[in-house]
Formats: C-alpha cells, structure tokens, sequence
C-alpha cells in the first residue's frame, strides 16, 4: 500500500499534524478521506475519517473529524468495503 497524499491539519493551539490519506470517498455530494498519523505501512496507526466542509470561495480544503456516531458508522462500513482488497485492517 503506498501511501500517495499527505494533508496536514492545523489545531485549535496551531500546531501542524500530518495525516495520510488511505482512502477516499464522495456520499451525498460529500467529500470524505480516511486517514492515518502513521506514515509507515508496517506501523499501527490511528485511523481516523474527515469530513471536507470547504466552501466554494475557500482557497484551501476546510476538514473536520467526523464525530456523530450514526454518520461514522455509515462511513466505517463503506471505508472496510472499498478497502478489503487492500492489506488494512480496520478496527472501531
């Protein structure tokens, strides 16, 4: 699995954290990435799923974590289905 993209995420203090995209998808007209913290292949990582909020006058992609537990679990059945071919084992 080759890890193709990097996105890096600023937080609420300003630090700058990076995450690997594994994944992505488009539901309802909805961006959605699945990512990692971890780049190397061989390593456990946390995954975690991003929601893109950009607007159309945004100069940059806008993401959020998906939190609400209805809409991750949606999404976790559709991300373990596009990527079972792959060597990934997804756990909630």
């Amino acid at each position: 699995m080759a890890q193709e993209e990097k996105i890096t995420l600023q937080t609420d203090t300003g630090e700058a954290v990076d995450f690997y995209v594994l994944e992505e998808t488009r539901i309802n007209g909805m961006n959605y990435l699945l990512v990692t913290d971890s780049e190397d292949e061989d390593e456990d990582g946390e995954c975690y799923i991003l929601k893109d909020v950009s607007r159309q006058e945004d100069s940059e992609a806008v993401y959020e974590f998906v939190e609400n537990d209805d809409e991750m679990d949606y999404l976790f059945r559709i991300f373990t289905e596009l990527m079972e071919d792959m060597d990934v084992e997804l756990q909630k």
